[in-house]
């Protein structure tokens, strides 16, 4: 991210109201700032980011207001007054005052109600205490010359009962006058998290499906999203314009690293974030040709000095000097990289990511100008990763032309002739490669049913992967949590799934799924449901509460999981566990005792002594019968 404001950067303006206004300084124009007042943007170019201007009135002569830079300690000048001031300690409560809850119950009526007197207080305005009328205010608006500061001053010393207000009313009083009428404004970089406090509390919420700052840095953090390495390309297979699909560049699944799988249906706000966690969001700021060259070379007699020996003589006057191009490259040649890479499925003939041109990325211009995350973001739609033979794009084969036919086109034609080649290449090879898998997570913001995404997208996931699907409400994720619950599990591992007999573990991760069974419910682990807000408190004396006007809306959640390649065969567990050595010290006695016990008998001597035993029982049977009725 640069550290000064560069031409054509996008801006926050954070005005004293404490709302936030995102412009772009195109140089040469006039920022407006509605009440505020309004001033030129070369005023702020060059600048440092995060300095407080304010606006000052325009000098004789001039049809345009200057800005001056306010310093830290005209800032907080209240605020260092105000902690070296004894006031600033919680009094002490004297002998004899009532206490709060004694003053409340004074004034309220035994039916609970509040007394007359004390409600014909609150209906009094505030302005009736103000001796200055509003027409007084604007005439002193008008002649003001320190960009409001005299208004609020003049107010203050106006106020009949100034005198009865608390420190903490005084200062409350003085910052809502401040916001009113000074013209002040701070410059801040659109970041993410900036960028998503001023869509949900200034533009449309539903474009970013209500996803609050913490909220996308909790998906960020689940998701393990982070640098991924260097960028590698493939070499250039360097094709002639009459070879076709057999000249393609050939997928390299050793290459494959530190990618993710994204479904991004907030306009390119997620996709943002994770490429501003992976160093791919900011343009590298441009050094000055003097911390490059500390010696005054110029860049190219330096680096040829360092590289190649001397420079070459200049060139003769009357003749233009050459620079060497580099050549061009074939059509066939893959621009994206293997590594670092976000790969973004949508369900459009185009990805909607109009938010990155907040960034400087405009994916729908077709000759893009340099940017850090132009050659590692790679879009496909469903069909492509479903059904790429039903794609036209992918299933067509790329055209060819030998070069006599091709010399003889238009030009306009060849130039046609290269693009379709071209883009034939890009698209292959983006959908063999997102189709090879091994992704590092995946991590979805959408409104379609999670379990019909991890039904197409986990077969993709490298062993370990990251799961980090956001809903704005739980009742989906908890439908796609009880996918691989420990029941279903366990029904699974035993085999009482019908259709899973007889089927690899690569067969069952496709698993189409059934009623009972829509997923596989082994292929994550550890899942759970999570969410987090960030309140805002006020801490004060007896007057601690949270914020009554912090913004509502769906509170958001973050289902979490990690993807698991089931064994195959025969498991056996090693090592020491608990009971283990009760267990085996019972096997070694009885291996004692059954080495000290007599030899068993055979089984045939059992079954014969059996047998005899039989018929001495039948043979003593009727003597038994007249004993018993001889008795």
């Amino acid at each position: 991210m640069d550290s000064v404001i560069r031409p054509g950067a996008w801006v926050a303006l954070k005005l004293p109201s404490g709302i936030t206004r995102v412009v772009q300084i195109t140089p040469n124009t006039t920022i407006s700032l509605a009440k505020y007042g309004s001033f030129p943007a070369n005023l702020i170019l060059d600048r440092p980011y995060h300095l407080t201007f304010e606006i000052l009135d325009r000098q004789a002569g001039e049809t345009f207001s200057r800005l001056r830079v306010v310093p830290t300690d005209e800032l907080y000048a209240e605020v260092f007054a105000d902690e070296e001031s004894p006031e600033c300690a919680a009094p002490t409560p004297k002998a004899g005052d009532a206490t709060p809850a004694e003053q409340a119950a004074a004034t309220e009526t035994p039916n609970g109600e509040e007394s007359a007197a004390t409600t014909e207080s609150k209906l009094l305005d505030e302005s009736a205490r103000q001796t200055l009328t509003q027409d007084e205010i604007e005439e002193l608006k008008k002649g003001v010359t320190d960009a409001g500061r005299a208004v609020i001053m003049k107010l203050i010393a106006s106020h009949a009962a100034i005198d009865q207000k608390t420190s903490f009313s005084l200062a409350k009083y003085r910052l809502l006058k401040t916001k009113k009428y000074i013209r002040r404004f701070q410059v801040l970089p659109v970041d993410v998290p900036t960028f998503a406090q001023w869509q949900l509390e200034e533009r449309d919420a539903s474009k970013i499906l209500d996803m609050r700052a913490e909220m996308i840095g909790l998906v960020g953090c689940w998701a393990n999203v982070h640098y991924g390495g260097d960028a590698v390309y493939l070499e250039d297979p360097m094709a002639s314009c009459d070879q076709g699909a057999e000249a393609f560049a050939p997928i390299k699944p050793e290459l494959l690293k530190g990618r993710w799988l994204v479904v991004d249906d907030t306009c390119g706000a997620l996709t943002a974030a994770m490429a501003e966690r992976m160093g791919l969001l900011y343009e590298q700021e441009e050094e000055d040709d003097e911390e490059e060259n500390p010696e005054g070379l110029p860049t190219r007699e330096k680096q040829e000095t360092k590289e190649t020996g001397p420079a070459d003589p200049p060139a003769a006057e009357g003749t233009k000097a050459k620079t060497a191009k580099p050549p061009r490259a074939s059509d066939f040649a893959i621009p994206y990289s293997q590594t670092n890479t976000i790969t973004v499925v949508h369900d459009a003939s185009q990805a909607n990511l109009s938010f990155l041109n907040y960034w400087g990325l405009d994916i729908t211009t077709p000759n893009h100008p340099p940017h850090p995350l132009l050659n590692h973001l790679l879009t496909l739609t469903w069909l492509q990763l479903l059904e790429p033979e039903r794609d036209t794009t992918y299933s067509t084969p790329p055209l060819t032309a030998t070069p006599e036919v091709l010399a003889n086109w238009k030009a306009t034609r060849r130039g046609n002739f290269h693009r379709k080649r071209r883009r034939s290449a890009r698209v292959r090879h983006i959908v063999d490669s997102t189709g090879a898998g091994n992704f590092s997570g995946l991590v979805c913001a959408s409104t379609m049913n999670p379990i019909s995404i991890l039904k197409h997208t986990l077969p993709l996931l490298a062993g370990g992967a990251t799961v980090a699907i956001y809903s704005p409400t739980i009742e989906s994720l908890a439908e796609l949590a009880d996918c691989f619950s420990v029941v279903r599990r366990t029904a699974w591992t035993s085999g009482q799934v019908p259709g899973t007999e007889g089927k690899s573990a690569a067969e069952l991760e496709r698993w189409p799924g059934t009623q009972d069974f829509p997923l596989n419910p082994t292929l994550l682990l550890g899942v759970s449901i999570q969410t987090s807000r960030a309140r805002r408190w006020q801490v004060l004396p007896g007057r601690t509460h949270p914020l009554m006007t912090e913004r509502g809306g769906a509170e958001g959640y973050v289902f979490t999981a990690f993807r698991a390649k089931p064994a195959e065969g025969h498991v056996e567990a090693m090592g020491k566990y608990g009971g283990g050595g009760k267990k085996r010290k019972t096997a070694a006695a009885a291996d004692v005792a059954g080495a000290t016990a007599p030899k068993p008998i055979a089984e045939e001597a059992v079954a014969g002594a059996v047998t005899e035993v039989e018929e001495v029982e039948m043979a003593d049977a009727p003597l038994a019968a007249a004993a018993g009725n001889a008795e």
